[in-house]
Protein backbone atom coordinates (compact mmCIF):
# COMPACT_ATOMS: atom_id res chain seq x y z
CA UNK A 1 0.00 0.00 0.00
CA UNK A 2 2.62 2.53 1.09
CA UNK A 3 5.27 1.20 -1.29
CA UNK A 4 3.52 2.87 -4.28
CA UNK A 5 4.43 6.33 -3.01
CA UNK A 6 7.23 8.04 -4.92
CA UNK A 7 7.59 11.46 -3.33
CA UNK A 8 9.51 11.54 -0.06
CA UNK A 9 10.17 7.83 0.08
CA UNK A 10 12.85 7.20 2.74
CA UNK A 11 16.10 5.77 1.47
CA UNK A 12 16.71 3.80 4.66
CA UNK A 13 13.14 2.50 4.78
CA UNK A 14 13.95 -0.95 6.15
CA UNK A 15 16.07 0.35 9.00
CA UNK A 16 13.55 3.05 9.93
CA UNK A 17 10.62 0.64 9.77
CA UNK A 18 12.40 -1.94 11.93
CA UNK A 19 13.38 0.71 14.48
CA UNK A 20 9.81 1.95 14.71
CA UNK A 21 8.48 -1.56 15.33
CA UNK A 22 11.24 -2.36 17.84
CA UNK A 23 10.83 0.81 19.89
CA UNK A 24 7.04 0.70 19.70
CA UNK A 25 7.12 -2.83 21.12
CA UNK A 26 9.50 -1.76 23.88
CA UNK A 27 7.14 1.08 24.84
CA UNK A 28 3.91 -0.93 24.59
CA UNK A 29 5.37 -3.61 26.86
CA UNK A 30 5.95 -1.15 29.73
CA UNK A 31 3.44 1.66 29.17
CA UNK A 32 -0.31 1.93 28.69
CA UNK A 33 -1.36 2.09 25.05
CA UNK A 34 -2.93 5.53 25.46
CA UNK A 35 0.29 6.88 26.96
CA UNK A 36 2.41 5.78 24.01
CA UNK A 37 2.22 8.61 21.50
CA UNK A 38 3.33 8.64 17.89
CA UNK A 39 5.78 11.40 18.78
CA UNK A 40 7.30 9.33 21.60
CA UNK A 41 7.72 6.26 19.39
CA UNK A 42 9.36 8.32 16.66
CA UNK A 43 11.61 10.05 19.19
CA UNK A 44 12.81 6.71 20.61
CA UNK A 45 13.35 5.36 17.10
CA UNK A 46 15.21 8.49 16.02
CA UNK A 47 13.02 9.11 12.98
CA UNK A 48 10.41 11.63 11.83
CA UNK A 49 6.94 10.87 13.18
CA UNK A 50 5.54 11.14 9.63
CA UNK A 51 7.15 7.76 8.92
CA UNK A 52 4.62 6.06 11.19
CA UNK A 53 1.86 7.27 8.88
CA UNK A 54 3.98 6.35 5.87
CA UNK A 55 4.58 2.74 6.90
CA UNK A 56 1.65 1.87 9.16
CA UNK A 57 -1.09 4.47 8.63
CA UNK A 58 -1.42 5.33 12.33
CA UNK A 59 -0.62 4.05 15.81
CA UNK A 60 -3.19 1.26 15.50
CA UNK A 61 -1.52 0.04 12.33
CA UNK A 62 1.87 0.09 14.04
CA UNK A 63 0.54 -1.83 17.05
CA UNK A 64 -1.03 -4.47 14.79
CA UNK A 65 2.13 -4.79 12.68
CA UNK A 66 4.23 -5.08 15.84
CA UNK A 67 2.06 -7.97 17.02
CA UNK A 68 2.14 -9.76 13.68
CA UNK A 69 5.89 -9.47 13.20
CA UNK A 70 6.72 -10.43 16.78
CA UNK A 71 4.50 -13.50 16.53
CA UNK A 72 5.58 -14.34 12.98
CA UNK A 73 8.10 -17.07 13.98
CA UNK A 74 5.37 -18.89 15.92
CA UNK A 75 2.84 -18.47 13.12
CA UNK A 76 5.39 -19.95 10.70
CA UNK A 77 5.86 -22.99 12.94
CA UNK A 78 2.07 -23.38 13.14
CA UNK A 79 1.96 -23.47 9.35
CA UNK A 80 4.59 -26.21 9.34
CA UNK A 81 2.57 -28.07 11.95
CA UNK A 82 -0.55 -27.83 9.80
CA UNK A 83 1.32 -29.18 6.79
CA UNK A 84 3.30 -31.96 8.40
CA UNK A 85 1.31 -32.83 11.54
CA UNK A 86 4.43 -34.47 12.95
CA UNK A 87 5.60 -34.83 16.52
CA UNK A 88 8.75 -32.95 15.62
CA UNK A 89 6.84 -29.91 14.30
CA UNK A 90 4.52 -30.08 17.32
CA UNK A 91 7.50 -29.80 19.67
CA UNK A 92 9.29 -27.26 17.47
CA UNK A 93 6.44 -24.82 18.07
CA UNK A 94 7.21 -24.82 21.79
CA UNK A 95 10.93 -24.67 21.07
CA UNK A 96 10.44 -21.63 18.82
CA UNK A 97 8.20 -19.91 21.35
CA UNK A 98 10.78 -20.30 24.12
CA UNK A 99 13.58 -19.06 21.88
CA UNK A 100 11.70 -15.97 20.69
CA UNK A 101 10.14 -15.03 24.03
CA UNK A 102 13.51 -15.38 25.75
CA UNK A 103 14.45 -12.29 23.72
CA UNK A 104 11.24 -10.48 24.78
CA UNK A 105 10.18 -11.91 28.16
CA UNK A 106 7.71 -9.07 28.75
CA UNK A 107 5.82 -9.65 25.51
CA UNK A 108 3.70 -12.58 26.79
CA UNK A 109 2.64 -10.37 29.71
CA UNK A 110 1.51 -7.73 27.22
CA UNK A 111 -0.58 -10.37 25.45
CA UNK A 112 -2.12 -11.52 28.74
CA UNK A 113 -2.87 -7.97 29.89
CA UNK A 114 -4.53 -7.06 26.61
CA UNK A 115 -6.68 -10.20 26.60
CA UNK A 116 -8.05 -9.21 30.02
CA UNK A 117 -9.28 -5.90 28.58
CA UNK A 118 -12.87 -5.35 27.44
CA UNK A 119 -13.45 -6.29 23.77
CA UNK A 120 -14.10 -2.63 22.97
CA UNK A 121 -10.53 -1.61 23.82
CA UNK A 122 -8.35 -0.84 20.81
CA UNK A 123 -5.55 -3.21 21.84
CA UNK A 124 -7.97 -6.10 22.44
CA UNK A 125 -9.65 -5.55 19.08
CA UNK A 126 -6.34 -5.45 17.22
CA UNK A 127 -4.97 -8.49 19.03
CA UNK A 128 -8.08 -10.53 18.30
CA UNK A 129 -7.78 -9.49 14.65
CA UNK A 130 -4.24 -10.87 14.57
CA UNK A 131 -5.07 -14.12 16.37
CA UNK A 132 -8.19 -14.68 14.29
CA UNK A 133 -5.95 -15.45 11.32
CA UNK A 134 -4.54 -18.53 13.06
CA UNK A 135 -7.19 -19.42 15.63
CA UNK A 136 -9.25 -21.79 13.49
CA UNK A 137 -6.36 -23.65 11.79
CA UNK A 138 -4.44 -23.89 15.07
CA UNK A 139 -7.42 -25.39 16.87
CA UNK A 140 -7.84 -27.89 14.07
CA UNK A 141 -4.15 -28.81 14.05
CA UNK A 142 -3.94 -29.30 17.79
CA UNK A 143 -7.18 -31.20 18.01
CA UNK A 144 -8.53 -33.95 15.79
CA UNK A 145 -5.81 -33.69 13.16
CA UNK A 146 -3.07 -34.49 15.67
CA UNK A 147 -5.05 -37.44 16.95
CA UNK A 148 -5.62 -38.72 13.42
CA UNK A 149 -1.90 -38.31 12.69
CA UNK A 150 -0.99 -40.45 15.70
CA UNK A 151 0.70 -37.63 17.60
CA UNK A 152 -1.76 -37.56 20.50
CA UNK A 153 -2.74 -40.69 22.33
CA UNK A 154 -6.20 -41.82 21.17
CA UNK A 155 -7.46 -42.08 24.76
CA UNK A 156 -6.72 -38.40 25.46
CA UNK A 157 -9.10 -35.46 24.92
CA UNK A 158 -7.55 -33.26 22.16
CA UNK A 159 -9.10 -30.10 23.61
CA UNK A 160 -7.58 -30.72 27.03
CA UNK A 161 -4.24 -31.67 25.46
CA UNK A 162 -4.22 -28.34 23.66
CA UNK A 163 -4.87 -26.52 26.94
CA UNK A 164 -2.06 -28.44 28.67
CA UNK A 165 0.34 -27.70 25.83
CA UNK A 166 -0.40 -23.97 25.83
CA UNK A 167 -0.15 -23.84 29.62
CA UNK A 168 3.27 -25.49 29.62
CA UNK A 169 4.45 -23.13 26.90
CA UNK A 170 3.13 -19.81 28.19
CA UNK A 171 3.01 -20.01 31.98
CA UNK A 172 6.72 -19.38 32.73
CA UNK A 173 6.46 -15.98 31.05
CA UNK A 174 3.26 -14.80 32.72
CA UNK A 175 3.94 -16.20 36.19
CA UNK A 176 4.26 -13.47 38.85
CA UNK A 177 7.91 -12.46 39.25
CA UNK A 178 7.64 -13.05 43.01
CA UNK A 179 6.63 -16.67 42.34
CA UNK A 180 9.62 -17.20 40.06
CA UNK A 181 11.89 -15.65 42.69
CA UNK A 182 10.46 -17.87 45.45
CA UNK A 183 11.25 -20.94 43.37
CA UNK A 184 14.71 -19.65 42.43
CA UNK A 185 13.80 -19.45 38.74
CA UNK A 186 15.46 -17.04 36.33
CA UNK A 187 14.07 -16.91 32.83
CA UNK A 188 17.16 -17.25 30.69
CA UNK A 189 18.33 -19.39 27.80
CA UNK A 190 19.78 -22.11 30.02
CA UNK A 191 16.65 -22.48 32.14
CA UNK A 192 14.30 -22.45 29.14
CA UNK A 193 16.40 -25.10 27.40
CA UNK A 194 16.14 -27.34 30.47
CA UNK A 195 12.43 -26.62 30.79
CA UNK A 196 11.82 -27.49 27.15
CA UNK A 197 13.47 -30.90 27.48
CA UNK A 198 11.58 -31.48 30.73
CA UNK A 199 8.28 -30.63 29.03
CA UNK A 200 9.07 -32.94 26.12
CA UNK A 201 9.63 -35.82 28.55
CA UNK A 202 6.50 -34.85 30.48
CA UNK A 203 4.35 -34.81 27.35
CA UNK A 204 5.94 -38.05 26.10
CA UNK A 205 4.88 -39.75 29.33
CA UNK A 206 1.47 -38.10 29.15
CA UNK A 207 -0.52 -37.31 26.03
CA UNK A 208 1.97 -37.79 23.17
CA UNK A 209 1.90 -41.13 21.38
CA UNK A 210 5.69 -41.31 20.97
CA UNK A 211 8.48 -43.43 22.25
CA UNK A 212 9.93 -42.37 25.59
CA UNK A 213 13.34 -41.72 24.04
CA UNK A 214 12.05 -39.28 21.42
CA UNK A 215 13.72 -35.90 22.01
CA UNK A 216 14.74 -33.70 19.09
CA UNK A 217 18.06 -32.14 20.06
CA UNK A 218 17.84 -29.22 17.59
Amino acid sequence: MEESRKVGRPTNKTDARVRLITHARDLFMVMAYDKVSIRLIAQKAGVNSSLIRYYFGNKEGLFETMLRETLAPMFERMSVLLESSSTESFLDLMRTYYREMNKLPQFPRLIAQVMYMPPSQTQRRLMEKVFKDVKTPMQGALAQKLTDSGILRPDMDPKLCRLSYISLMVFPFIAPPAMLYMHDIELNEEFLSELLEHNIKLMSHGFLAVEQGYINEN
